[in-house]
């Protein structure tokens, strides 16, 4: 375990943690840790990239077929880490008002009538979107101005969301019909994009042993909203290096045709990561590093978070898709190309 010891780095605004509280927070956050890979089993890279997702403040996107358990990893991260969390179930015929709320007409019982403002399933920590891709358009952007500005206007009236507030959402890749691509603007409010994929043969013995009989496991609370308010708090004070810097922006600006050395991206490539990808990249290695007992980032939370920061930022054109040349081979190569100076 590594502790920051020197505020000689960009980045470190604010007081340096000192040992005591950045020890105790990695020692909770182990204990978060555990606590769910008690009730989800595998998937240890997904839930390790979603507390990252948290712990930066961030939103998430979970993409993977049904079944991989993406619900009850969104319960247990909400149950451990102590968050009111509600669910929305997405289909085309949602409204922005099933999801931000809407004004009654209300009398009192001297039949004097107000209007009354019901809260809708937004006013929450911790809000699952399931299915994103199938809510409208009009209801998709419902959600832009409550992950960007943690508010919603309602009636011309702006209205906080509970701090913390994130946004996990879920997309499930095969089905198609009855679905809305998500609008650029709106991907890019999302930290992360997770792909969940299937487990291996010992996990998936250990889901159908312990997961049929009637002793299901429940994970127990290990934090409260005060104290994940903290650790985003140290993550943000974590400082950063000069080099951690250069190659973070390196990659990004690897990533985008106008300014690529490689031939693959000027090709390829038709819409590109912006600033916001370097600011995402910056805040999840801190938040990364803090989750794996360390002061400050380095090379390799840069190589384990690329391509969840990158690859919804990213999209390929016709003659990438009938090359067959797929966005991972090419995270993957901007990786490798941006770690030489």
């Amino acid at each position: 375990m590594t502790t920051p010891k020197t505020a000689a780095m960009t980045g470190a605004s604010a007081p340096l943690p000192t040992d005591k509280v950045f020890e105790d927070t990695i020692r909770v956050l182990d204990k978060a840790k555990k606590e769910i890979h008690g009730v989800v089993y595998g998937q240890s890279a997904v839930v390790d990239q979603c507390l990252t997702g948290i712990l930066a403040g961030g939103h998430v996107m979970l993409i993977g077929v049904p079944g991989l358990a993406k619900t009850l990893l969104v319960d247990t991260l909400a149950t451990v880490l102590g968050l009111d969390a509600k669910r929305i179930q997405c289909t085309p015929d949602l409204m922005p008002s099933d999801i931000i709320g809407t004004e009654i007409l209300h009398r009192d019982a001297k039949d004097n009538a107000s209007f009354r403002f019901i809260e809708g399933p937004v006013f929450t920590n911790l809000l699952m979107a399931d299915e994103i891709n199938r809510a409208s358009p009009r209801t998709q952007s419902a959600l832009l101005q409550a992950m960007q500005e943690r508010s919603v206007s309602v009636a011309g009236e702006i209205r906080a969301l509970p701090t913390p507030f994130h946004v996990l959402a879920t997309r499930n890749p095969l089905e198609q019909e009855g679905t809305y691509p998500l609008p650029e603007a709106q991907l890019d409010r999302f930290l992360m994009q997770i792909h969940i994929h299937y487990p291996d043969e010992a996990t998936e013995t250990k889901i159908l042993t312990h997961t049929t009989g009637n002793d299901v496991p429940h994970a127990k609370a290990v934090l409260s909203v005060e104290a994940l308010q903290d650790a985003q708090t140290l993550v943000r004070s974590l400082p950063i290096g000069e080099k951690f810097v250069e190659r973070v922006v390196r990659l990004v600006r690897l990533a985008r045709p106008e300014t690529s050395r490689l031939a693959a991206v000027q090709k390829y490539v038709t819409w590109a990561p912006g600033p916001r990808a370097g600011q995402s990249l910056i805040t999840a290695s801190k938040a990364h590093a803090l989750l794996h007992g360390r002061g400050t980032p380095d090379s390799s939370d840069i190589e384990s978070l690329a391509f969840s920061v990158l690859n919804h930022r990213m999209a390929l054109n016709y003659a990438a898709h009938a090359q067959g040349v797929h966005i991972e081979d090419l995270i993957g190569e901007l990786i490798d190309e941006s770690a030489k100076a």
